[in-house]
């Protein structure tokens, strides 16, 4: 049976084999993931052995029934490397936490630490995040929710202190995003951006509001939804008052960003490009902002201008910008190997083979953990073999590290 236009392009034995992959992972029978999908054993056990098409609607039903995005069951986030990472047993728990948001500590549980220290913790997990050093964030995660959540249970009263803790709740479910959605787990993100959407309002900073919505049309944009995501993106300018203070700046200016990438994803370019020009403009009277991990200023305009013209297929223009643009020494791990990785795709798509293989490896040594789960990197080296009468041993080493 051919499959849909909404089908990925993966054939049947591909998507019955990962089924068959998770479900031993969890430790299900057939049987009992046949019961929890709401499918026959004989029908889950046919689309297992490739002799049954899996329609969309069983995969959605299997992969809530084993607690995963569908993007796994269809390949990504590459299970075989998850595996080998043992970071597939660290996602679990930031389920779990995020679940037991509402639910008070029990007899001998330890009271959460002071405010004031969870609060220098989370700080430290955002610098691990923005180094792209997921498995640490991963790792840390659970507990520190947990204790969160606890702290916001028992401050009752209303006050500053209840305000620092849900604060910290909003943060953490931004951090919590953030880390499962590089490694596309995007139902855990969406979950852990729900929870960051809750706490925002409560947290005394309307600029946590203003970040969850930045999020959240960024997965509307990555759903095909680029309008709804352009509209909310509007809402959050709309509300979020220019104080003239530069975190607020730095929000706004992401805002303004975010507004040209899903202009451009909506088939606008004028638009886009007047975002980006207030962005721009912008960022020459702010300079480099840290504020929130959004890094806004000069360079981070500079990249999503390289984004919006690789997004339109103008690779030339996109390696124009990168040929001019110098990544600061102390600009966060993550968003420079970003950088690497959108360079090294406009390289491999002009031909540029050479160069586009110095690009990756210099997105492989600025964050490594990252940019081995990084989608684009996968695309970019399956384009950079198949352009390979005779594949080079570094671009075969690079492929097998990244699980390709």
């Amino acid at each position: 049976m051919p499959a849909s236009p909404a089908t990925p392009a993966v054939p049947v034995e591909g998507i019955g084999s990962r089924i068959k992959e998770v479900r031993l992972i969890r430790g299900y029978t057939l049987r009992e993931l046949a019961r929890r999908a709401h499918v026959s054993p004989a029908q889950l056990s046919r689309i297992e052995t490739g002799q049954r098409y899996a329609s969309p609607a069983i995969v959605a039903g299997v992969a809530r029934a084993l607690s995963v995005s569908v993007s796994v069951l269809y390949g990504q986030p590459y299970i075989h490397m998850l595996q080998q990472d043992q970071l597939d047993a660290l996602l679990s728990p930031i389920a779990g936490s995020l679940d037991d948001w509402d639910i008070g500590p029990g007899e001998g549980d330890p009271p959460p630490r002071p405010l004031a220290v969870l609060e220098a913790a989370v700080r430290e997990l955002d610098g691990k995040r923005e180094a792209g050093q997921q498995f640490e964030v991963a790792e840390a995660l659970p507990g520190l929710i947990a204790e969160v959540n606890a702290t916001v249970l028992l401050n009752e009263r209303p006050g500053r202190d209840r305000e620092r803790a849900f604060w910290l709740q909003a943060q953490l479910g931004r951090t919590a995003y953030v880390a499962t959605r590089r490694l596309g787990f995007i139902d855990l993100a969406r979950h852990a951006l729900g929870r960051m959407a809750a706490a925002a309002p409560h947290s005394g900073d309307p600029r946590q509001v203003a970040i969850e919505r930045w999020d959240r049309a960024r997965l509307l944009g990555d759903a095909t939804r680029a309008d709804k995501g352009f509209r909310l993106v509007h809402q959050a300018l709309r509300d979020l008052d220019d104080d003239r203070t530069p975190a607020t700046r730095a929000v706004r200016g992401a805002l303004y960003l975010e507004a040209a990438v899903l202009a451009r994803r909506a088939g606008v370019p004028d638009t886009a490009a007047e975002w980006l020009g207030r962005a721009r403009e912008l960022a020459q009277a702010t300079g480099e902002l840290p504020h929130y991990g959004l890094v806004f200023g000069p360079t981070n305009v500079a990249i999503h201008t390289m984004s919006v013209a690789s997004g339109h297929d103008r690779h030339g223009e996109a390696l124009r910008i990168a040929r001019g643009l110098r990544i600061p020494e102390d600009y966060p791990k993550a968003r420079a190997a970003s950088y690497w990785a959108s360079r090294a795709r406009s390289e491999a798509w002009t031909a540029q083979h050479e160069a586009a293989q110095r690009s990756l490896e210099r997105a492989r040594q600025v964050a490594p953990q990252q940019t081995r789960y990084h989608p684009g990197v996968h695309e970019t080296v399956g384009t950079l073999l198949r352009a390979r009468s005779r594949v080079p041993d570094p671009l075969r080493d690079y492929a097998q590290w990244c699980g390709i």
